[in-house]
């Protein structure tokens, strides 16, 4: 289905500016070239409808062509980022049991190594151009494993620190896109999308590298969003005239431009997703790219977008707008009661854009879907007019600069250390970044170890993100009646030291 969408892009406007990436523009019928060249290495190399391929590249052409070409072949895309670490990505991985794994050309032949020692067949496509050891033979999965209807594989670490993935239909991400371009009235086909927020996270996929192919609009890839210099030099090189940002982004952006004293022209549309906007940041992030920002929320199981300001002018400030067309929501408190709207609660929703469910993963499918309706985890507002306030996180995760980190998988982590009794991870605010993890340890009777120990402890073992800024060593721990510690208490005491 979404593969028809970008060969329709491709007949149809052939000429247009399709993609940008290292200062050229690639046209539709180029990138179609590439993207045919791709379809014949993977179809060469034996996938077949349903087969999950697993990709660990960053934006670019031939990413995007890997995508399509995918699609094409009736396959499962599945983005994974290199950075989670190897021996997360081994447990992803043998989750989602991939015909394949494609590698980019910037990838550590450490990390190969040890996928090609766990089983796994890979291969290295370049980002520009098709170089490296492309001719492969994938590894046929079990044919129960096999799903036609699926478009996408989002993988995350899980709430446990075993991997969940979350599978996403092609009718689920068409449905999302649409629902975008149905309420942000001011996007056209003219728009140029800049597309530096990682594909392998829900966002980035969904809004920044499918929603312009189905506009018809072009986009600006670039591979990292730092440093911050080199995006500025893109935005004014390529001249993208839609920005979508996490905030810890926009407000990178931001100072760089009061250092420089520059100012953006020719922003149209400025959105802000993935984390909760500082609001006091406002003024100057409207004086930096000479528009008003508009907030949006969503979670990947949603595809991901749920709601979002349609425009500055009916903008509320602080709140993530109403929910966008085919969304049912309801509130209900954190013990399944159903509450009034306008008012307060966990929110839940329901729509064609929502997931049917996680991946394998039938006990926690039982927790968070009945029937039809989906637990956000998030406690929200809802005022008279549709629009949410997200209030605070029920589940435990921690946003770092937009991405994810489950305190699970680092309480894990922080726990193989010798001298570790007990470990709890919550997340704390950061001025840069929105939060970081901070780490409270109950030490082994007798041990002792330093938090800069332990800090080393855990970045030879997790993503950068994901290690502790902090670690307070703690005698006791606030638990509820049940005997379940309360992050929520834990999280609150932080605020309040953040206040004095």
């Amino acid at each position: 289905m979404l593969e028809k969408v970008i060969d329709d892009y491709i007949r149809e406007l052939p000429e247009k500016n399709c993609c940008w990436f290292n200062r050229k523009w690639l046209k539709a019928k180029e990138f179609g070239e590439l993207a045919n060249n791709v379809t014949e290495i993977l179809k060469a190399s034996g996938l077949t409808p349903g087969q999950r391929l697993a990709v660990l590249m960053p934006n670019s052409p031939v990413m995007l062509a890997v995508m399509y070409a995918t699609w094409k072949l009736g396959g499962v895309f599945c983005p994974l980022n290199e950075k989670t670490g190897e021996i997360s990505l081994i447990k992803t991985l043998g989750l989602l049991k991939p015909f394949a794994v494609i590698l980019s050309d910037g990838v550590k032949i450490e990390l190969e190594d040890a996928l090609k020692n766990s089983g796994y067949v890979c291969s290295r496509f370049g980002s520009e151009n098709l170089t490296g050891n492309e001719n492969f033979k994938g590894v046929t999965a079990p044919a129960d494993d096999f799903d036609k209807t699926l478009a996408v594989i989002f993988s995350t670490s899980g709430t446990t620190g075993d991997p969940k993935a979350v599978p996403l239909t092609h009718e689920n991400i068409l449905d999302n896109v649409k629902a975008c371009l149905e309420k942000l009235v001011d996007l056209t086909p003219d728009n140029s999308l800049l597309n530096v927020l990682p594909n392998f996270h829900a966002f980035g996929f969904t809004v920044c590298c499918v929603l312009p192919f189905v506009l018809k609009a072009s986009q600006v890839l670039v591979a990292s969003f730092m440093p911050p210099s080199n995006t500025l030099k893109a935005i004014e090189e390529a001249k993208p005239d839609v920005l979508l940002l996490v905030p810890t982004m926009i407000g990178f952006a931001a100072s760089m431009l009061e250092r420089q004293g520059k100012k953006l022209t020719g922003i149209k549309v400025l959105i802000a997703g993935g984390d909760k906007y500082n609001t006091k940041m406002d003024d100057r992030v409207t004086a930096a790219f000479g528009v008003q920002l508009i907030e949006g929320y969503g979670i990947t199981e949603c595809s991901p977008v749920l709601s979002v300001n349609p425009t500055p002018a009916v903008r509320k400030l602080g709140t993530v707008g109403p929910a966008l067309p085919r969304f049912e929501l309801r509130l209900k408190s954190e013990n399944g009661e159903e509450l009034p709207i306008p008012g307060d609660g966990v929110l839940w929703c329901k729509g064609p854009s929502v997931t049917s469910g996680y991946y394998h993963a039938p006990e926690i499918n039982h927790e968070r879907f009945i029937d039809g309706w989906f637990n956000t985890g998030d406690y929200v507002k809802i005022d008279e007019d549709g629009y949410i306030s997200i209030l605070d996180r029920v589940t435990d995760i921690i946003i770092v600069g937009g991405f994810n980190v489950y305190p699970q998988e680092v309480e894990a982590i922080l726990s193989e250390h010798p001298a570790v009794n007990t470990a709890v991870v919550v997340g704390t605010p950061n001025d840069m970044s929105g939060e970081v993890p901070k780490a409270f340890i109950i030490k082994e009777k007798d041990s002792e170890v330093t938090e800069r120990e332990l800090v080393n402890f855990c970045k030879n073992r997790l993503s950068h993100y994901k290690v502790p800024r902090t670690i307070e060593f703690v005698e006791s721990l606030p638990i509820s009646a049940t005997g379940k510690i309360l992050r929520r208490v834990l999280r609150q005491q932080e605020r309040e030291r953040e206040k004095k």
